[in-house]
């Protein structure tokens, strides 16, 4: 989120009415992103106490330690705005915020893609043999990459040709 761009949106906002509201689109886009995240990382919080934990192969183990901490950095990465917020608040340097947020908000993104890649695999993995988790996991990628990468590019793209073009 450039926020130093002076796009002609027709809002009659001011800089500071700008950064406002961009901050307040960037912690509802965190809420989302949190809820996911608490949905996996519950799930996988309660699977050491499932009777099938303890006949889990090294691998399996492995995989479900990688997840957990996906879901515990990328619950940080998430909150991580807050503490930002909190250290700048009434210093003047929402702009700094604004920026940094969204960096912070991308990483999440991230962070979420691999744990949804990772949680899915150990699920495929455990109920389905390590072929299908392979295949799973693969094809998951492939469509994270198409849903949270190719498709915002093309979006982007598609709204900075000149009107009628192409259509």
């Amino acid at each position: 989120m450039d926020v130093s761009e002076n796009q002609d949106d027709d809002r009659g906002e001011s800089r500071n009415q700008k950064l406002d509201r961009n901050w307040m689109e960037l912690l509802q886009e965190l809420r989302v992103l949190q809820t996911g995240v608490q949905i996996l990382a519950g799930f996988l919080l309660t699977l050491p106490f499932q009777a099938k934990f303890d006949s889990l192969d090294s691998f399996q183990v492995g995989l479900y330690l990688f997840n957990v901490m996906a879901a515990a950095l990328t619950t940080a990465v998430i909150l991580l705005p807050v503490s930002v917020h909190r250290r700048l608040f009434r210093k003047r340097l929402k702009s700094v915020l604004v920026s940094s947020a969204d960096n912070m908000a991308k990483t999440a993104l991230c962070g979420v893609a691999v744990l949804i890649v990772g949680t899915a695999v150990l699920v495929y993995d455990v109920v389905a043999g390590r072929n299908a988790a392979l295949i799973a996991g693969i094809s998951i990628v492939v469509v994270l990459l198409f849903l949270l990468l190719a498709i915002p590019l093309w979006l982007s793209y598609r709204s900075r040709r000149p009107p009628g073009h192409g259509q």
